[in-house]
């Protein structure tokens, strides 16, 4: 019997999507999730409950005001705090994670 049609080589098709990316490092240990507020508030609800993380660990922040993008680096450099990252959730915003230094 001949096979008739394409013949296979292994890789994907060009048209395939790639894989879901994989989370950079841990999981945060705190996740405050402040979509649909607008700034400051982001920025308060992180000052209040960055102590519930025991230093080293990481709080990310989840936000959808653009505003969030430019005041949660400036907080973590105000605060001595590690900024770790930033990433586009899929369903709108970003997540902003932190990590605590003291």
């Amino acid at each position: 019997m001949r096979f008739r049609g394409r013949a296979r080589t292994g890789t994907p098709p060009v048209d395939a999507a790639p894989p879901p990316a994989e989370p950079e490092g841990p999981p945060p240990f705190l996740v405050i999730d402040a979509l649909g507020r607008k700034c400051p508030i982001p920025i308060i609800m992180l000052a209040e409950r960055i102590r519930e993380v025991p230093v080293g660990q990481v709080v990310a922040v989840l936000a959808d005001d653009a505003a969030a993008r430019t005041d949660v680096p400036a907080w973590c450099r105000m605060k001595s705090q590690d900024f770790v990252r930033e990433e586009t959730l899929q369903q709108g915003g970003w997540g902003f994670h932190i990590r605590r230094t003291y």
